[in-house]
């Protein structure tokens, strides 16, 4: 039997969704101010993306790195990129964590509002500040009502801190000897999601 054409372009893969923001890093920084709180290193006037991130990964703050790529992402990416860091760094969790961890799953899955207020209530009442919590922050943060029939939001720059937060907490919490290669793990993987320029 052959293919036809349409069998066949059926069967390509998909473009990968877009993962940034913005087109340009300087559009990131006009819409999203709070960044500076954060980090004081500014980006040159055209800048892009990858560039940015390797003069930051490279200065004597690196962390930074971890922030601007938080903010930079996609709400949805951004907590895919921490969860897939968390999980990574951080794989022997406590139950309550592991419970948080899925919700967090659940919510990347099919993102529903009821999910996202459950998820921001167990990270809200935890007992301890895991990564994981940061994380289950972010999702809660990540836009709409804090709660049914609750008209105040969340500013957008609160998801994108959870999630710096929560993977900074990962990896100061690895061996030390091992910090530093578990700070390039995150950016490594950070520098494939940042694809334009």
């Amino acid at each position: 039997m052959t293919a036809t054409m349409d069998d066949l372009n059926s069967e390509q893969t998909l473009p990968p969704a877009r993962a940034i923001r913005f087109d340009r890093v300087n559009e990131l920084y006009a819409a999203m101010p709070e960044i500076t709180k954060f980090m004081h290193v500014r980006p040159e006037v055209e800048e892009g993306y990858r560039g940015f991130l390797e003069r930051l990964r490279a200065s004597d703050t690196p962390e930074d790195a971890v922030t601007f790529t938080a903010f930079a992402l996609q709400t949805r990416a951004t907590i895919r990129w921490g969860l897939d860091c968390v999980q990574a760094l951080a794989p022997d969790m406590t139950p309550e964590d592991s419970h948080l961890m899925k919700t967090v799953e659940d919510w990347l899955t099919n993102g529903s509002q009821e999910n996202r207020w459950d998820t921001l209530q167990t990270a809200l009442f935890a007992p301890h500040r895991s990564a994981v919590v940061y994380l289950g922050l972010g999702v809660g943060w990540s836009g709409g009502p804090l709660a049914p029939n609750d008209l105040v939001t969340v500013p957008s720059w609160r998801a994108p801190r959870a999630v710096s937060t929560a993977i900074m907490r990962a990896v100061g919490q690895t061996r030390t000897e091992n910090r530093t290669a578990s700070l390039d793990f995150v950016l490594d993987r950070a520098a494939g999601l940042l694809r334009i320029n």
